[in-house]
């Protein structure tokens, strides 16, 4: 028997748990929206939801935007889903929308996801995923912070500094031709008319590419917390 050894740990190998790299690797660089259980969805608070493409893909504000509105104007109610607004930029979408519960939210914004993708993939010829994650939603639950949100969504191609929207007009890419409630009279909202006859020309039949709100918030309420400028450049 050999003296003088001196006794030593064992070590097991070991897979997950709370250690460095542990886990699914995410899918880019960054991870992207989490997969936690997203919160409970109430139909009297609209959300403020937001769509991200996949790199590589054209502008959605350019050729591709007839086609994304005609989506997105097919998939505006259903399923106890509503679409009350949206802004497309080139390379995502904000949209606010109401739904009955979470089922009706799941539902409807994957209906809405698979026309918009089904609509680009034709016009581009191509193939394959077109969003980059799944949609990040935040639910609106005060008249300020849903006046918030839609000043942000309204006017988000301000915040981008697109230099062709000349002051006054409005983003003939979101919903704002049919938003009533500026802070100026609604003959002075430069460009929403033509925005609303291009619409009835795209889709016969259809006055509007969003639905009619019905939660309290979004009719009147967001108005308690005062009016914004079509002008006005979002933070």
């Amino acid at each position: 028997m050999r003296r003088g050894g001196r006794q030593v740990a064992l070590q097991f190998r070991t897979w997950g748990g709370v250690r460095a790299g542990a886990g699914r690797p995410p899918k880019r660089r960054v991870a992207g929206v989490s997969h936690l259980r997203r919160p409970p969805v109430l139909a009297q608070h609209p959300l403020h939801v937001t769509l991200r493409v996949q790199r590589g893909v054209p502008s959605l504000r350019g050729t591709l935007f007839p086609r994304v509105q005609a989506a997105l104007a097919l998939s505006r109610e259903r399923f106890g889903f509503r679409l009350a607004h949206f802004s497309v930029q080139g390379d995502h979408l904000h949209l606010i929308v109401e739904a009955d519960d979470r089922r009706a939210l799941s539902r409807g914004m994957q209906g809405l996801c698979v026309r918009v993708a089904r609509a680009v993939n034709r016009g581009l010829r191509r193939r394959g995923s077109l969003f980059a994650d799944r949609y990040h939603a935040r639910t609106l639950t005060s008249p300020r912070t849903l006046r918030m949100a839609l000043r942000y969504v309204l006017l988000n191609a301000r915040k981008h500094g697109r230099a062709q929207l000349a002051p006054g007009f409005v983003d003939e890419c979101s919903s704002a031709a049919w938003f009533g409630d500026f802070a100026r009279p609604a003959g002075l909202a430069f460009g929403a008319q033509q925005c609303r006859a291009s619409v009835t020309q795209l889709l016969p039949g259809l006055d509007a590419p969003v639905a009619r709100p019905q939660s309290w918030l979004l009719r009147v309420g967001f108005l308690r917390a005062g009016p914004f400028d079509l002008d006005d450049v979002p933070g």
